[in-house]
Formats: structure tokens, C-alpha cells, sequence
């Protein structure tokens, strides 16, 4: 991801509700991207927020026709930007 991308881009963590944005982009060591790569989080999938836990963490996403449980700290990890 190039510069100016990162500079537009924003976590996962900071999207509201009914908001579908797209994913540019990992950031963590190897294992945590392998790990989110691996629930369908890659670069180019849209994903949008369905709902929040009643304390805000974790949240609920839907990503390539599931939903997907994320904690915020996970989500803070994934940059996206809006499709």
C-alpha cells in the first residue's frame, strides 16, 4: 500500500453502521495477518458493520456473504477505506 493510501485510510474499528467500505490493506506482525487472511480478510473485500456487543466489543461484520466476529483490537489492525 503506498503512502498516500495509508495517509486515506482508516481501521475497521473507526466504521459506523450500515457503512460498506473496502479493505486495502494488514497491519500486525506475520502471524495476526495470516490469521485475518484467513477469515476472509483480504485486500479488495468489501465489509461493512452490522451491529456491536452491548459494550461495543466485540463487533459483528459481514464479509464475502458471512457474518464475522471481531474484537477491536483486531479491528484496528485492518485499514480500509471507502468503496
Amino acid at each position: 500500500m503506498s503512502n498516500a493510501q495509508k495517509k486515506k485510510a482508516m481501521t475497521l474499528a473507526d466504521i459506523k453502521s450500515d457503512k460498506v467500505v473496502q479493505i486495502v490493506g494488514l497491519e500486525g506482525d506475520d502471524a495476526s495477518k495470516r490469521r485475518l487472511m484467513a477469515l476472509g480478510l483480504v485486500r479488495g473485500k468489501d465489509i461493512s458493520l452490522e451491529t456491536l456487543a452491548p459494550f461495543g466489543d466485540p463487533r459483528i461484520y459481514s464479509i464475502l456473504g458471512y457474518r464475522l466476529t471481531i474484537r477491536n483490537d483486531d479491528a484496528q489492525k485492518i485499514l480500509v477505506t471507502s468503496s
